[in-house]
């Protein structure tokens, strides 16, 4: 129980932070990607947020155990494949092409409207056929 409310309320000030910070306005996560046009590069502070106190946190696992139980995640590997590198690219020209990645589009349903729904829809159907696609591919030589 102590465990679902802590996921809750992280997931709360999760999708509270995406809201605030403008990752679920798909014109302005379209206009930071627009580099050669109208760029706006404030979505950069928002993956600095992100990224420097993951990358501290991450400094901080080693040899502990997660308050709640469990285990912390692997380090991810640092090896450039071509599940890497499909799945980047797929994630890219989705995100490029809606503006809406996993964590804002489900932030999204609740005020998005039909377009959003029809995004995440089409979001759920590319994560439920994306390993079947990565085991052909496995299963295929490089």
């Amino acid at each position: 129980m102590k465990r679902n409310l802590f996921a809750f309320v992280a997931g709360g000030i999760f999708g509270a932070g995406l809201l605030i910070s403008g990752m679920t306005d798909t014109s302005k996560v379209q206009g930071w990607l627009d580099v050669f046009g109208n760029w706006d590069p404030t979505l950069a502070f928002v993956m600095g947020g992100a990224i420097i106190p993951m990358a501290i946190a991450w400094l901080f696992t080693n040899g502990r155990k997660p308050i709640l139980g469990g285990e912390f995640p692997a380090k991810p590997d640092a090896m450039l494949d071509r599940n890497l590198v499909v799945g980047s690219v797929f994630f890219g020209v989705g995100w490029g092409l809606a503006g809406l990645c996993p964590g804002p589009a489900i932030a999204s349903l609740s005020y998005g409207g039909w377009p959003h729904l029809v995004f995440f829809g089409a979001m759920a159907a590319g994560m439920f056929i994306a390993p079947k696609i990565r085991a052909r591919l496995d299963s295929v030589p490089a």
